[in-house]
């Protein structure tokens, strides 16, 4: 099997974070490392041609030329072009695809880089050079850059598919295997939710057209993930693990361990279900009785929505699934698949367009009311997480390979002491518990050594009956813990 290879061009000196990164990202990425080498001129062998000579020769060997561009022009001698323009001089002769990358994501201080990097961004820049490039600000903007600009490639050469992996054809899959009582509960649900206009009588054949879930006659691969009666038969890479962790990292005994590989509206409502009945629930003072009402400590909008996007933005294409882990002091959920060249982390937490990874699957599940269509899901997660006066949810981006959201589990914050009208002994017994799992009274006689031994059981008392801890044991050796 062919492999292309990639020149990467760039000042050594001033650029070699990011020209290694580049290399070290397409290396060990498993859909790339299989079609494209990269060549760095720093990790080439000693020859006994001249330098220019050899990196000339090397971009000449090569199919792509990533030109990254800093403010430094590089070491010339007089009269001489710098090595990068020289190369990229090379590659244009020698009709190479070329890309750029320019570090910095604001025009206006271009006038700050040395002329040479000026006049090589002015030509890269006219629109009549038919030259592709971004900006970018820091090395995992540019390895995700660098990543859609390679799937592109292999896309025009037919390498990969061009079609979404849930708008192609399921071949082996026909119609016995689709179970018509989840479309028709989908359509129920469709029509009261988003007003679907279908008859909820129609045939299934009619409710998969006119979801464009067919083609040719044939079932799509969404088809399938949404309605199949066992997806798990023909995409094993299709379920959801949930974990339950003993504490704050990923040890064994798993106290709870399920694998949920139903149609994809069952592994999230079953993944949504098993994280809501491991979860704390905070306490809020009940009228007329000392107890407080338990609301979940992380919003259940923000869990079915972490859980309910990995599903219908992972990329189907890789063998791994979905994880959601439930640790002592956060919630994660891993998928595989990265944000979409338009989007950055940071745009999460704004107003931002949707771009899903699987369309079919995003709308279906909009349809049925799961998800949101306008890319606002998360804005709503961190906005509910902050009127329950929770932490906000982080969003993390592995490698470009994988994505993540955590969603922190501390209910116990200063908003939750003020409401529940804790002095500051009682606060300070909640604090202790969170950082010791569970504490007794002798604990609390070593920090406040002028309080009685009466007044601080008192206190716990009050935890309790307010909710908060819960005792443990005998008296004379009794713990408290939630």
């Amino acid at each position: 099997m062919k492999k292309y290879r990639i020149f990467v061009s760039g000042v050594q000196k001033e650029l070699k974070q990011e020209r290694r990164a580049v290399k070290k990202y397409v290396l060990n990425d498993a859909l790339l490392s299989e079609y494209f080498d990269v060549f760095l001129f720093e990790d080439a062998p000693a020859k006994s041609k001249s330098a220019e000579t050899s990196y000339l020769g090397e971009v000449k060997k090569s199919d792509i030329y990533i030109g990254i561009l800093g403010t430094k022009y590089g070491s010339t001698a007089k009269g001489k072009t710098s090595p990068t323009e020289a190369e990229f001089r090379e590659a244009k002769k020698s009709h190479k695809i070329i890309l750029f990358y320019i570090k910095g994501k604001n025009s206006a201080n271009d006038k700050k880089r040395k002329e040479g990097v000026q006049k090589l961004i002015k030509e890269v820049r006219d629109s009549k050079s038919g030259f592709s490039y971004r900006r970018f600000s820091d090395t995992t903007e540019l390895t995700r850059l660098v990543y859609a600009s390679l799937i592109e490639f292999l896309k025009e050469k037919g390498i990969v598919g061009r079609d979404a992996f849930d708008d192609r054809t399921c071949e082996s899959a026909t119609f016995a295997d689709i179970d018509e009582e989840k479309i028709r509960w989908f359509a129920r649900v469709a029509k009261d939710a988003r007003k679907f206009p279908l008859d909820i009588n129609m045939f299934p054949e009619d409710v998969l057209t006119h979801l464009n879930l067919l083609r040719e006659g044939k079932l799509t691969n969404a088809a399938i993930l949404l309605f199949g009666k066992n997806p798990h038969r023909f995409f094993l890479q299709a379920e959801v693990k949930c974990v339950q962790l003993p504490g704050t990292e990923v040890c064994k005994p798993f106290p709870s361990y399920k694998v949920y590989n139903d149609n994809l509206f069952e592994q999230v409502d079953k993944s949504v279900a098993f994280v809501l009945d491991i979860i704390k629930q905070a306490v809020i003072q009940q009228e007329h009785t000392p107890q407080f009402k338990r609301p979940f400590e992380i919003p259940v909008f923000a869990i079915q929505e972490a859980i309910v996007n990995a599903v219908t933005h992972r990329n189907y294409n890789v063998t791994s699934g979905v994880q959601v882990m439930v640790f002592s002091d956060r919630v994660e959920v891993w998928n595989s698949g990265s944000l979409p060249p338009e989007l950055t982390i940071e745009d999460l937490k704004k107003p931002h367009t949707s771009f899903p990874a699987n369309p079919l699957l995003a709308n279906v599940l909009y349809l049925a009311d799961y998800i949101q269509k306008t890319g606002s899901g998360t804005l709503e997660m961190v906005k509910q997480c902050r009127a329950q006066g929770a932490s906000e949810p982080e969003f993390v981006l592995i490698r470009n390979v994988e994505f993540r959201t955590i969603l922190p589990r501390d209910i116990y914050t200063e908003s939750f002491f003020q409401k529940a009208g804790l002095n500051q002994r009682q606060v300070q017994a909640v604090k202790l518990v969170k950082e010791k799992g569970l504490i007794s009274i002798a604990d609390l006689k070593l920090i406040y050594t002028g309080v009685s031994e009466r007044t601080l059981n008192r206190d716990l008392q009050v935890l309790v009956e307010k909710g908060v801890l819960v005792a443990q044991g005998e008296k004379k050796g009794r713990r408290y813990g939630f």
